[in-house]
C-alpha cells in the first residue's frame, strides 16, 4: 500500500464507528498520525488501539462537535499532540428525526442542524486557522447523496447535508490560494450504525434504490476520502463526489 500520507497528521470526527472508523483506520494504513474523535469514548479508544496495533501513531479526544469550544479544543489538542494538522475529515453526523416537514419538531430540527451542519462549520473554522499557519491542508466534509436530492421525512438531514456542500464550495474558493483544499463526499446508503433503527424491510427497499444492487461499505467511502486527502488530488478542490452505487444516476 502507498504511504502517501506518511508523516502527515489527520483528524477524523465521528470516528468511533461506521465511515469515520474506516477513514481513521485507512489514514493510519497510509502512514498518517491520526487523532480519533467521537462522543463514544469506549469505541473511539478501541479504534485507537486498532491503529496502534497496525503500527500507526494515534490518539483519542472526546468531543461533542456540536459545541464550538470543544471543536477548538479538539484542533488544539491535535496540533499539540502531533505538531501539525494536515488533513481533516469532518464526518460526525446523525440521521435525526423522521417526520413530514409540517410535523417536524423544533427540537428535532435544531438538534440535527447543530450536529450535521453547525459542527462542520465549527470544525472548519478552527481547522482552517491551524492550516493557514502552515500554508497547506486538505479538508473533507461528509455530506450525503441527500446533499443533492430530497427524500420524504428527512427534512432536517437533507437541509443540513445540502448546506454542507455549499459551505464546502464557499470555503474552497476562499482558501485555494492559501494551499488549502476542501471537498465534500456524498455516500449513498451505507451499511453502518446510522441504519441500526431501520427495519429489515426498509433496508431491503434501500438496496433497490441503488442500481448496483446493494448497500455501500464504509471502506468504499474511505478509499475516496484517502485520495482526496492526498497530494494525488492536488488539483481537486470545491467539488462534491458521490459514492452511491448509481443512486444519483437514475
Amino acid at each position: 500500500m502507498d504511504k502517501d500520507l506518511q508523516g502527515k497528521t489527520a483528524l477524523v470526527t465521528g470516528a468511533a464507528s461506521g465511515i469515520g472508523r474506516a477513514v481513521a483506520l485507512l489514514y493510519g494504513q497510509h502512514g498518517a498520525k491520526v487523532m480519533v474523535s467521537d462522543i463514544d469514548e469506549a469505541q473511539g479508544r478501541q479504534v485507537v488501539a486498532e491503529l496502534q496495533a497496525d503500527g500507526a501513531q494515534a490518539r483519542f479526544f472526546t468531543a461533542d462537535v456540536g459545541d464550538a469550544a470543544q471543536c477548538r479544543q479538539l484542533v488544539q489538542a491535535t496540533v499539540a499532540a502531533f505538531g501539525t494538522l494536515d488533513v481533516a475529515c469532518n464526518n460526525a453526523g446523525i440521521t435525526g428525526e423522521l417526520s413530514l416537514t409540517a410535523d417536524y419538531s423544533l427540537e428535532g430540527w435544531q438538534r440535527i442542524i447543530n450536529v450535521n451542519l453547525n459542527s462542520v462549520f465549527f470544525c472548519l473554522k478552527y481547522e482552517l486557522e491551524a492550516m493557514l499557519k502552515q500554508g497547506a491542508g486538505s479538508i473533507i466534509n461528509m455530506s450525503s447523496i441527500l446533499g443533492q436530492v430530497g427524500t420524504p421525512t428527512l427534512a432536517g438531514y437533507v437541509a443540513a447535508k445540502h448546506a454542507v456542500v455549499g459551505l464546502t464550495q464557499t470555503a474552497a474558493q476562499e482558501y485555494a490560494a492559501q494551499g488549502i483544499r476542501l471537498n465534500a463526499v456524498g455516500p449513498g446508503y451505507v451499511d453502518t450504525p446510522l441504519l441500526k433503527d431501520f427495519s429489515a424491510a426498509t433496508k431491503h427497499a434501500l438496496v433497490g434504490l441503488h442500481p448496483i444492487g446493494r448497500l455501500g461499505r464504509a471502506e468504499e467511502v474511505a478509499e475516496l476520502v484517502i485520495w482526496l486527502s492526498s497530494d494525488k488530488a492536488s488539483f481537486v478542490t470545491g467539488s462534491y463526489y458521490p459514492v452511491d452505487g448509481g443512486y444519483l444516476a437514475k
